[in-house]
């Protein structure tokens, strides 16, 4: 492989503020200086970056989520769009 043509690939904290959660990782953002830094729980210090949503906030994951029609998309579609009765 060449020298100097991939992102550095290391440890990084994606830190989800609104559910308070935090997770240690490895991703290629690791190689981005002058960016904010978190002690771990190891004592080490790593970037952090700060995401909006994660598995702890999700609705999906967290069971919240909302059904927001109660008629399928099929039977909707021909509702709308099927053929008109005659008299």
């Amino acid at each position: 492989m060449k020298p100097d043509t991939h992102p550095v690939y290391g440890p990084v904290v994606f830190r989800d503020r609104g559910a308070g959660v935090s997770f240690l990782s490895r991703s290629t953002i690791a190689g981005r200086s002058g960016g904010p830094t978190v002690e771990w729980e190891d004592g080490r210090t790593y970037p952090v970056v700060d995401v909006d949503v994660s598995s702890a906030s999700h609705p999906f994951w967290t069971g919240t989520a909302r059904v927001l029609d109660s008629e399928g998309r099929v039977e909707k579609f021909r509702r709308r769009y099927g053929q008109k009765t005659q008299p």
